[in-house]
């Protein structure tokens, strides 16, 4: 059957074909043909002079047989002429003595030709078998030839057969590094489509640059007009408040208050009239068993509370300038995150990274209420007006607002971001601001379901601190950087940052001072800094931490600061 005309093939293509196929016919035919004169002409030289041996011995061992052969017909004869003389004899000696002498001598003549032909014929057998036993020899020999011969054939089929194999992988290799080399060539012209268009992209790149260059040359312009209004602003608050705090101190002179001397860090007023600006550490100690991550005052003054990774939130008394331990709260999983303090100071609250929050009572040290529905670490936890009212932050993205009488959440609100630290706005707590992984400030109505308002920084937020007066809020940023917000505005109006400061974890606590007119937050190198709020300059940097400072509290009456690290260390610092 013939072949359709649409696979058949053109025919200078099939000429071509058949004439390299022949080629390679002819090809590996000569190959062949070399190799097996080669293995001939080699084989042939070992074993030539054998062959030849061989040859001469079985030439020799024929004629000495054909020898044989003939000395024994003539021995035959001599024994039958001999036996005819004898004959003779015996009648010659009948007949006479002359042919009696003449036959023994004939006799004796045969009989050294037999001895003689006896000797050759035992010479001859002597010499056929060192004949035979050589071409024994020889044959053996011959047969390892043979055996050799046939195992280096075997090997020549082998190498012969992987040559082929050889061949046709040489083949598919060079198909192979034809298709790569085609690629190769693909590859190189789209990289030099590539580079073209890097290089206008890069060109594009530097002109974007020059234009945010000269756009942030007039941002800060801008920012600088609007600081100088801004401090004009500040400078006529600050007098406002001075006028107000003189007259505070004027009725305060009018009623005679008896002020114990033992203790200096008592604070019988709610307000502190002047924080002082700490200079150097009184008291150092060890709180925890392992990391500290959180730290703050009492609102009376009275007690330290401190939570660590060691599960443990503990109470400590220092205002004698000595550390004396009034209690271990326990209950918790795991770290402790977050201390927070009712206004009676009866109950303190307790975040954790176990999913949940704890309350106990300050008295007793027993747990009375553990909050879960969190799916995430809680990292912020503060109570609202009331005492029974909390309100949570966690990593799950969600605040929850809780009712201690009911033990159960009220409300859940969908932040959108992981909640870092949040604080209730005003006493009545009907608005609360959460800072969150997102670079973002947001605030919740608590009276309402409507979304919150937000304030954009530059970095993640890391803690908010509230001023006494609720107008103003303190974030610490993960820009290395301080922000202070007008509530009344929604807008920065002042930034801390310093050469040396690095904020060294996501939960850094940033704190006001109780009169706000410090701000302070430690850095990851140990050091705590102090910044003054109405000038914006650098008060203090107190160096006595060896490792990253977390967290820091202000004294309600503003004579004293404490501060914690990650190496379970607890600084106490004050002007004296």
């Amino acid at each position: 059957m013939g072949v359709p005309s649409a696979f058949r093939l053109p025919a200078d293509t099939r000429d071509m074909s058949l004439a390299r196929k022949r080629s390679l016919d002819c090809d590996w035919r000569q190959i062949i043909y070399i190799k097996l004169r080669e293995r001939n002409k080699k084989e042939y030289e070992n074993i030539n002079d054998l062959i030849q041996l061989h040859i001469r011995l079985f030439e020799q061992s024929e004629s000495l047989r054909a020898e044989n052969l003939q000395l024994t017909l003539q021995n035959e004869k001599l024994r039958q002429e001999n036996a005819q003389l004898h004959e003779h004899g015996d009648g010659g000696v009948e007949g006479g003595g002359m042919t009696e002498g003449v036959s023994s001598t004939v006799v004796q003549a045969l009989e050294q030709k037999v001895y003689k032909l006896q000797e050759e014929l035992t010479d001859l057998h002597r010499r056929k078998g060192e004949n035979a036993q050589q071409l024994v020899e020889l044959n053996q020999c011959l047969q390892e030839r043979d055996k050799t011969l046939a195992v280096k054939e075997n090997k020549l089929a082998e190498y012969e057969s992987e040559l082929l194999l050889l061949r046709e992988e040489l083949a598919a290799k060079e198909a192979t590094l034809n298709d790569v080399q085609a690629v190769n060539q693909v590859l190189r012209d789209e990289y030099q489509t590539l580079n073209l268009a890097f290089t206008a992209l890069e060109d594009k790149y530097r002109k974007a640059q020059d234009d945010n260059r000269d756009l942030i040359e007039r941002w800060m312009a801008q920012k600088a007009r609007d600081a100088e209004k801004l401090n004009l602003e500040n400078d006529n608050a600050l007098k406002k408040r001075q006028m107000m705090l003189e007259e505070q101190l004027k009725e305060a002179a009018r009623e005679p208050k008896h002020v114990s001397t033992d203790d200096k860090f008592a604070c019988s007023p709610p307000i502190c009239l002047t924080a002082v600006l700490p200079a150097k550490a009184y008291l150092s100690f060890d709180a925890h068993d392992g990391e500290v991550n959180c730290i703050s005052f009492s609102p009376q003054g009275k007690i330290v509370a401190t939570g660590g990774a060691d599960r443990k939130l503990k109470l400590w008394d220092i205002s004698r300038a000595t550390v004396e331990a009034k209690g271990m709260l326990t209950g918790s999983n795991a770290g402790v995150t977050a201390i927070d303090f009712d206004a009676e100071e009866s109950l303190i609250l307790g975040a954790s990274n176990d999913f949940a929050s704890r309350v106990w009572t300050v008295v007793d040290h027993r747990l009375r209420h553990t909050l879960t529905g969190h799916s995430g670490k809680v990292m912020a936890a503060k109570f609202l007006s009331e005492s029974s009212r909390v309100v949570t932050g966690s990593h799950d993205r969600t605040l929850k607002i809780w009712d201690l009488r009911s033990r159960a959440c009220i409300r859940t609100i969908f932040a959108g971001s992981s909640c870092n630290d949040l604080v209730p706005s005003d006493s009545a707590a009907t608005t609360i601001i959460s800072g969150h992984f997102d670079k973002k400030i947001r605030f919740w109505d608590t009276r309402t379901e409507q979304s919150a308002s937000e304030v954009s920084l530059q970095g993640k937020i890391t803690s908010l601190s509230l001023s006494r007066d609720g107008f103003y809020l303190l974030s610490c940023v993960r820009d290395d950087s301080l922000k202070i917000l007008d509530l009344r505005k929604n807008q920065v109006i002042n930034s801390f940052t310093s050469e040396g400061f690095h904020v060294g974890a996501d939960y850094t606590r940033a704190v006001f001072s109780p009169d706000a007119s410090y701000v302070a937050a430690g850095s990851s190198d140990g050091a705590l800094f102090i910044w003054n709020v109405n000038s914006s300059k650098l008060e203090r940097v107190l160096k006595d931490h060896t490792s990253c400072v977390v967290a820091c509290s202000w004294h309600p009456n503003g004579k004293a600061l404490v501060s914690c690290d990650r190496t379970k260390r607890v600084i106490a610092w004050s002007d004296f």
